[in-house]
């Protein structure tokens, strides 16, 4: 009999490449979310069913970050993480064959700003200034929350992906139009709505060098599947390459990937507009995210893009066969 594997929130980047593979690899995925054929969240029926018997639940379900953090954006990022994990752990609760493996998306922003010392899983310290931080912190205790003997549990602390499809396509474009040099951190005015909401990061790193922690989508895929076969694997996992960078550096890396042989560098009062006229957030650029995967190196994970370089290489040239073939 086929493996059966759950996703919660299978419509994103992420989502769909883990159902592609499952998929590709001959298991049942059923999925759960709001598009046609999907097992809808309100079903706490259907979803117990699905789980009940499955060899791995993955939940990746949440308001993008991508937006501005208004009242109702900062209530929706928070409740639709909370309360669809805590969904899923009610489902296996209930479940008679409950799931061996239940991995949960986090993220690294859950770590301070850090550009004096990467951040690992024994030796991190959590944030305590951002609405970013805070939510990071609220996602994973829903996650181990309940009682579940039976299911081994880990909070994937994903940093940035990367991928055909991800967010690097914006920054591609940035790139190609010449605008994709470093961001710099700079004064802004901290406003009393800002900094009573933790959506204010106050300026530090300088000249570019805030830190850029990220991963390619397919060791996303393979620590999910690596997971399934070390059973000592659990908890807080940092999900990104061994080798970080700097926003300069990414930044560099991307044009020379793209064949672009400038960029013009932003200062931040240009991000904090174009964030506005986006409806981001400039701390998705700006914050220093430094992070080493400390777990799983130690338990034997082989990273197949360790290097940013072939990263990039690899999507920008997946990028263009798919532009080829639409075409």
């Amino acid at each position: 009999m086929a493996e059966r594997v759950v996703i919660g929130g299978a419509s994103g980047f992420l989502g769909q490449r883990l159902a592609a593979e499952y998929r590709t690899s001959g298991a049942e995925v059923v999925t759960i979310g709001r598009a046609p054929g999907e097992i809808p969240w309100g079903d706490a029926a259907a979803i117990k069913d699905a789980v009940d018997g499955a060899s791995l639940v993955i939940g990746l379900s949440g308001k993008s970050v991508n937006s501005r953090y208004t009242p109702a954006n900062r209530a929706e990022i928070v409740r639709s993480r909370v309360e669809t994990t805590r969904a899923l752990g009610a489902a296996i609760a209930a479940s008679a064959r409950p799931a061996p493996l239940w991995v949960n998306a986090s993220t690294a922003t859950i770590y301070r700003h850090a550009d004096d010392r990467p951040q690992t899983e024994s030796t991190g310290e959590y944030g305590t200034e951002l609405f970013s931080e805070d939510v990071a912190r609220v996602w994973e205790d829903a996650l181990f929350e309940a009682e579940l003997p039976a299911t081994r549990r880990i909070a994937l602390r994903i940093t940035i992906a990367l991928g055909d499809g991800s967010a690097l396509g914006p920054l591609s474009l940035l790139a190609k139009l010449g605008l994709g040099g470093a961001n710099h951190d700079g004064w802004w005015p901290a406003t009393p709505e800002r900094l009573e909401a933790r959506t204010y990061l106050r300026p530090r790193t300088q000249g570019g060098r805030q830190k850029f922690s990220w991963i390619h989508v397919d060791d996303l895929v393979g620590i999910i599947r690596f997971a399934q076969s070390h059973p000592g694997l659990e908890g807080s996992v940092i999900a990104g390459s061994p080798h970080p960078t700097d926003n300069a550096g990414f930044m560099q890396a991307l044009r020379a990937a793209l064949g672009v042989p400038f960029g013009v560098p932003s200062q931040r009062w240009m991000l904090e507009l174009a964030a506005l006229g986006l409806r981001t957030e400039a701390e998705l650029m700006l914050k220093s995210r430094w992070v080493l995967p400390e777990k799983l190196l130690a338990a034997g994970y082989e990273f197949r893009y360790p290097e940013l370089d072939d990263a990039l290489a690899q999507i920008v040239a997946a990028q263009r066969r798919r532009r080829r073939i639409v075409a």
